[in-house]
């Protein structure tokens, strides 16, 4: 560790004589940072406008954000709020200035093991559903489309593509069932 240490030193020297530049000033010109601290963490946080649905909530970061219910919160329907999300990952929802509670609700849920036990004792009964609905089930009869519209079958089928398109056009049509009228005689 200390070789490594060693080592470093003499890279940051080099790095530092092959690309440092001396200031073309020596005067300190930064300028003071004229804001309250208190008011800093608002200047570094990252601003959002998000939209009120009808129940009062909004999404933000895959998670739905419920605004809690109250007289101020109630006109903000079908309005936009401003999110404050902090680099300390605290979030703050505002509307002119004013902040509202709020609850937040995860979108990406996962099943747990212990919501997969619970299911399993209801297993039983869940059998003996299924079997009680099988014993009352009779398939209905499905009749397809063509039944339902009042198809009939004629027997008559072309026999090759030839036939098939005389039989689609009009005149085809018509001479095709004048011929069969004359075999039927």
């Amino acid at each position: 560790m200390e070789a490594g240490n060693a080592c470093l030193e003499g890279i940051k020297d080099r790095h530092n004589a092959k690309f440092a530049k001396a200031p073309a000033k020596s005067d300190n010109l930064h300028r003071a940072l004229n804001i309250e601290p208190d008011r800093l963490a608002e200047v570094f946080c990252l601003r959002d406008k998000r939209y009120v649905t009808k129940d009062l909530t909004l999404k933000y970061d895959r998670k739905r954000i419920r605004l809690e219910v109250n007289d101020l919160t109630g006109g903000l329907v079908g309005k936009y709020v401003d999110t404050f999300a902090f680099p300390n990952g605290r979030l703050e929802i505002r509307w002119k200035g004013m902040s509202f509670p709020y609850s937040a609700c995860d979108m990406d849920q996962r099943v747990t093991h212990a919501a997969n036990t619970e299911n399993k004792r209801l297993g039983a009964v869940l059998a003996h559903i299924k079997e009680e609905q099988e014993k009352a089930t009779q398939s209905p009869e499905v009749k397809p489309e063509s039944a339902r519209n009042g198809y009939k079958k004629t027997g008559c089928r072309p026999r090759d593509a030839r036939q098939r398109w005389k039989l689609t056009t009009s005149a085809g049509a018509r001479s095709e069932r004048l011929r069969r009228a004359d075999f039927r005689d």
